[in-house]
């Protein structure tokens, strides 16, 4: 201290003044500021899409790699490469303009915007070729892939452009603007809408099938269940095919289909608009938000006067629903199924991990989850939700403002909750990003984004 002061001590005043406004004047030249760099942090399109997947990775069906740890216990199980307890950002879909995606049992599919053949890429389990022909020698396919690899389809046109999306236990619909709808994977009971053949072999199989159109109009939306499929055309006219022994197929009947036929029951004279299944049990919603089902029934998913518990037709389900307001999206689980109202209200019914409690795992009637679990308060009143998912065992719903909730079975972590524990309420799930949709598995989900900025 004493140095500094003899330092300072030896400089007149004036010398000191003189070199504090030089500097001065060096920091402030306009000169100098005009040759700055400028930073902007860069702003995203409108139509720029983020893909966050978590759950079980061991499989493929998330498409990314996992480091391996040489630990043991159940500790290291949970840092290994076989889950992913976090939302987490696909590598893939950074590369591509993702435009659709689908999560059947142990594999995902998406679509991606691009002029070329290859329209579709699937990840994951194989066993069935559900994602496609893969192999690395003749004669050897590969029945698991843990990076998203191309899936071969004949289209007739590279203009052709992928509007739809489904996937089943093995078995995948790809839904085309101009023509029609590909399957390919398990045909054993006719899910793939073509013929069945008791001696065909699915694995390393290159078949795919194309229904162009039904009934003479265009297919516009498609739907699959665990083995069965649903399609809905432009007039609003449903058609299904594959395992009927639940009466899922909905055709009066509890045999296969190998050709979607016409649905059967309350919904023929209806404009349907969606139809949700993930294993047996099939929920359709018309244009004026009114609900009908069919399928399984055993807990009371499509309640019957009978106690009927597989139902081979369409059911209107209006006074099941009475009170409930306008029905804006539905979705159907293992043996629960899920609504939301025009208000942003969430409705659930069946046997499961419902979101209304440990001690409530079953209902007959539709229960409404409180609003407030949803993000609805007095600081919030205007929160709604728009969407609603199911997997087999784990439920989501998506607000207005792009918010996720999770709740159910936490089969290997496909909450996103960052551990393995069953969730008994919703619960919102951090993603850095605003949620568009989600798609719900038996072990895995997926989410389609869009970047805050």
């Amino acid at each position: 201290m004493n140095k500094l002061k003899l330092f300072i001590s030896q400089r007149s005043p004036a010398i000191v003044v003189s070199r504090f406004v030089t500097t001065k004047k060096k920091i402030h030249d306009p000169n100098e500021e005009e040759q700055l760099p400028i930073f902007q942090y860069p702003v995203s399109k409108s139509s720029d899409r983020r893909v966050y997947v978590w759950g079980l990775a061991e499989t493929g069906a998330l498409g990314i790699h996992m480091p391996r740890y040489k630990k043991s216990g159940k500790k290291a199980y949970k840092n290994n490469f076989n889950l992913v307890w976090h939302p987490m950002r696909s590598s893939f879909c950074e590369r591509f303009d993702v435009l659709k995606i689908a999560c059947g049992y142990g594999f995902t599919v998406a679509a991606v915007k691009t002029t070329e053949q290859h329209k579709v890429f699937g990840t994951g389990i194989n066993t069935d070729s559900q994602i496609g022909y893969h192999a690395p020698r003749i004669g050897h396919p590969l029945e698991m892939l843990l990076s998203p690899a191309p899936i071969y389809i004949p289209y007739t046109s590279l203009e052709t452009k992928i509007t739809g999306l489904a996937a089943g236990r093995a078995h995948t619909l790809i839904q085309t603007d101009n023509e029609g709808v590909y399957s390919v994977g398990n045909n054993a009971y006719g899910q793939c809408g073509r013929k069945i053949n008791p001696n065909e072999e699915y694995r390393g199989s290159m078949a795919s099938h194309n229904i162009k159109s039904l009934g003479k109009e265009k297919i516009i939306d498609v739907c699959c269940g665990q083995d069965h499929s649903l399609f809905i055309t432009e007039g609003g006219r449903v058609y299904a095919c594959g395992w009927g022994a639940d009466g899922q197929t909905g055709l009066g009947t509890y045999n296969n289909q190998g050709h979607p036929a016409l649905v059967k029951g309350d919904v023929t004279s209806e404009n349907i608009v969606k139809v949700a299944s993930t294993a047996d049990c099939v929920l359709a919603l018309n244009d004026k938000g009114e609900l009908f089902g069919w399928g399984n029934s055993e807990y009371g998913q499509v309640p019957m006067s009978n106690n009927q518990q597989q139902v081979n037709m369409s059911y209107a389900l209006v006074n099941f629903t009475k009170g409930l307001g306008k029905i804006v999206d539905v979705a159907a689980g293992g043996s629960f199924c899920l609504i939301c109202n025009e208000q942003g209200d969430v409705f659930v019914w069946g046997f499961g991990l419902l979101g209304l409690g440990p001690n409530v795992q079953h209902s007959t009637r539709p229960k409404q989850i409180p609003a407030p679990l949803f993000g609805r308060n007095e600081f919030n009143p205007d929160s709604m939700i728009t969407k609603v998912a199911c997997g087999i065992g784990h439920l989501a719903a998506i607000t207005d403002k792009g918010d996720l909730y999770m709740w159910g079975r936490n089969r290997h972590g496909c909450l996103g909750l960052g551990h393995d524990k069953d969730q008994h309420f919703p619960l919102k799930i951090s993603i850095g990003a605003h949620v568009l949709s989600v798609h719900c598995s038996v072990d895995h989900t997926v989410a389609m984004c869009k970047p805050f900025t």
